[in-house]
């Protein structure tokens, strides 16, 4: 048994009756390399353990934790918690989750070729994004090159009768980069994702960085008005965390869902099916447990546009008087679970993003946007949110623009969708992204 795993369970034998106790026990490391000029301007390697508690007696929760796994401060963790309660606020809903028989599907989540990567061979990974991001355009300055992996294993276990444990690893790159031009200077950045640190595609995160940051020079605004856009992957999926919220089963118990009432109904096109599903081990999120300890599932969350379910952890289920679907998430163990989507797919379709931008006559291709989030309502689902591109015209690339506005509401968005691209992304967020083409969205620029 892994020894994290008896160590919460030695916690909640000590579970009194009329009490529930859950623990959640994890340790991790994590490595961060910063690249400027050919030479390491920033390295970090850190590591981390830690354990958090809850309490729950006669509906009030209590929780404490601590940054260390010393036997002599894991009882004080147990006992801050029991006190805590006292200042909990009844909720006739609190309560920890219960084993409810899903089988957790075995996930290869962990890559033993990253733990062997030497030092010297994450430096020189970053150090090679710099070099083949610089001689991919003269006017390219790379403003950092980044490495970064991390792993981890934790535990979970509840007097409810939930016993889990896992590890997992992973790695990525980045680089952000600045194109000069006559005066103007543009942004842009690239990435790779993976586990084995020799799969990272470096040539691809430094292209995308050059052309995103050179084909922004010279922009200008665009006219106003409604036209069709063209979502770049990475937009999509940014749009797609958005649409996360309103399928959250805690904000649909608040009532801060734009589809809280709307169980089974048509709310978007045909063409739209998005699912939630840690169980893909393509997901840099995929995981086999949730943050309260319950299998993951591929959980179908709108199929050919009709919605078909909310995401749910056992607390928000209890709330609306349904089933966890595997979906607490939770930052670690200084913190007790929340809900949300842990690794949402929209499912691609069959057109690449060349066959998409020859169907549009004219319109804009979203390659940024600027406070997404902010600029989202998920009551009322208005959107409007600064972007910059690139000027489609009689189904092909035309001159670059910036500085302009595009909004919409979700619901008409998501109803507007006109077709899906088939050049699917794995991210390192909780969303993959395609190319998609939205009709009538209305942008504010001269």
């Amino acid at each position: 048994m892994s020894e994290l795993l008896s160590l919460a369970e030695r916690i909640v034998a000590q579970a009194r009756p009329g009490e529930q106790v859950e623990a959640y026990v994890s340790r991790g490391t994590e490595t961060s390399i910063r690249v400027y000029e050919g030479e390491v301007e920033q390295f970090t390697s850190a590591q981390s353990e830690g354990i958090g508690v809850r309490v729950i007696r006669d509906g009030r929760t209590g929780f404490a934790y601590a940054g260390t796994l010393d036997a002599s401060v894991i009882d004080e963790v147990l006992a801050d918690a029991r006190d805590n309660v006292q200042f909990g606020t009844p909720d006739e809903f609190a309560g920890l989750a219960t084993p409810d028989g899903v089988a957790i599907r075995p996930l290869k989540l962990w890559d033993e070729r990253l733990e062997r990567c030497s030092t010297a061979d994450k430096v020189r990974l970053a150090m090679d994004l710099e070099r083949h991001t610089l001689a991919g355009d003269a006017r390219i300055r790379v403003e950092s090159a980044d490495y970064s992996d991390g792993g981890g294993e934790a535990a979970v276990a509840t007097s409810t009768g939930i016993r889990a444990h896992g590890r997992e690893n992973g790695c990525y790159v980045s680089v952000s980069t600045l194109a000069d031009d006559r005066g103007e200077t543009m942004t842009g950045f690239g990435f790779a994702v993976g586990r084995d640190p020799a799969a990272l595609d470096i040539e691809k995160a430094a292209r995308d960085a050059v052309d995103r940051a050179t084909r922004l020079l010279g922009a200008g605004k665009p006219s106003s008005g409604r036209t069709t856009v063209v979502l770049d992957p990475f937009v999509t999926a940014q749009f797609l965390s958005v649409v996360s919220a309103t399928v959250n089963g805690e904000a649909v118990a608040k009532g801060r869902s734009i589809f809280r009432d709307r169980l089974g109904d048509q709310v978007a096109s045909p063409l739209i099916t998005i699912v939630d599903d840690p169980t893909d081990e393509r997901a840099y999120t995929s995981t086999e447990v949730d943050g309260e300890g319950l299998a993951t599932r591929r959980n179908p969350l709108l199929s050919a546009g009709r919605l078909d379910r909310f995401v749910h952890s056992s607390y928000s289920a209890r709330r609306l008087g349904t089933q966890s679907t595997g979906n607490a998430v939770r930052g670690g163990f200084r913190g007790t679970p929340g809900c949300g989507c842990i690794a949402m797919q929209l499912v691609p379709g069959d057109r690449s993003p060349q066959e998409l931008i020859a169907g549009v006559d004219n319109g804009v291709l979203i390659q940024m946007v600027q406070g997404l989030h902010s600029g989202v309502n998920p009551v009322s689902g208005d959107f409007s949110t600064g972007a910059s591109g690139l000027a489609i015209r009689n189904g092909a690339l035309a001159e670059p623009i910036k500085e302009f506005t595009i909004a919409s509401t979700l619901q008409r968005m998501l109803l507007d969708v006109a077709a899906v691209g088939n050049d699917l992304e794995w991210l390192p967020m909780r969303a993959t992204g395609l190319s998609l083409v939205i009709h009538d969205v209305t942008v504010s620029g001269s």
